[in-house]
């Protein structure tokens, strides 16, 4: 009588882990807080708009994922004028791809800048995640909170008498994560490859950028998560220094007089 209980508790757990969803498609919500100083033009920089919001796709299958930024309706570029200069705030990243191989950790992001598409080659990041006990429901899907730091640095844009001046500052980022562990795949918009269930919210440093689950699906076409293989090969460093490269020319190029490019 014993054993036969046994074989049937073993017999419901493998049920239920079967039926657990390891394939989708999310559609997140992304806010950004717009972080421009522009020193020495007192008023424009009410002219700048402080957030910028859209929409971002996860497809994820087969230990694989793939994110790429959706179309809406928020213009790519947003002119802004005044007491005779002319700000251009360029979105980038529209046209990115990034890819996820989990059971290889390796990612492959397709990057379009300046007319050109790079292949950037790297391995999934890791970050050392701490469980806080907290939990809430996103989308009829209980998640856990987990928090992490990751300290890097990251570009500033400056203003100062009328130059536009790029340099590069420390960054510690805190991040806070909310993950379904009833979907036990390691995707997401970002930090993907660390926690043992699909992201579904993010918050960097109290707001300055947050991702949302807006729409889950239990459906998706496997066959679209594939690598994508056009463009120049290179490392996170060598394409870091090509856009750096081609930003400052961009500036020397289109920075003249009175019209400034923030990108």
């Amino acid at each position: 009588m014993k054993k036969s209980l046994l074989i049937g508790c073993f017999t419901f757990v493998a049920v239920a882990a079967s039926a657990q969803q390891r394939e989708g498609r999310v559609v997140y919500e992304r806010t950004m807080q717009m972080q421009i100083r522009l020193a020495g033009m007192e008023g424009a920089e009410q002219m700048l708009p402080r957030t910028r919001t859209d929409k971002i796709e996860v497809l994820f299958a087969d230990n694989q994922s793939l994110r790429r930024v959706l179309e809406d309706e928020t213009p790519d570029e947003t002119q802004f004028g005044g007491n005779g200069m002319q700000i251009r705030v360029m979105a980038a990243g529209q046209d990115d791809i990034i890819y996820y191989n989990f059971g290889e950790s390796r990612v492959t992001e397709q990057r379009e800048f300046a007319a050109k598409k790079y292949l950037v080659l790297d391995t999934v990041s890791k970050l050392n995640w701490k469980l806080t006990g907290q939990t809430k429901t996103i989308l009829n899907q209980v998640c856990q909170q987990a928090t992490a730091q990751r300290i890097s640095s990251r570009m500033m844009m400056t203003m100062d008498n009328g130059n536009m001046k790029r340099e590069e500052v420390p960054d510690t980022m805190n991040i806070t994560a909310w993950f379904a562990p009833a979907i036990p795949v390691p995707a997401g918009p970002e930090y993907q490859g660390n926690l043992p269930g699909l992201i579904m919210a993010i918050d960097v440093n109290n707001g300055r950028t947050v991702y949302q689950a807006v729409e889950l699906s239990p459906k998706v076409e496997a066959s679209n998560i594939k690598e994508p293989k056009s463009g120049k090969k290179v490392s996170q460093e060598e394409f870091r220094k090509e856009r750096d490269k081609v930003m400052e020319e961009m500036q020397r190029n289109n920075g003249g007089g009175n019209r400034r490019i923030i990108r």
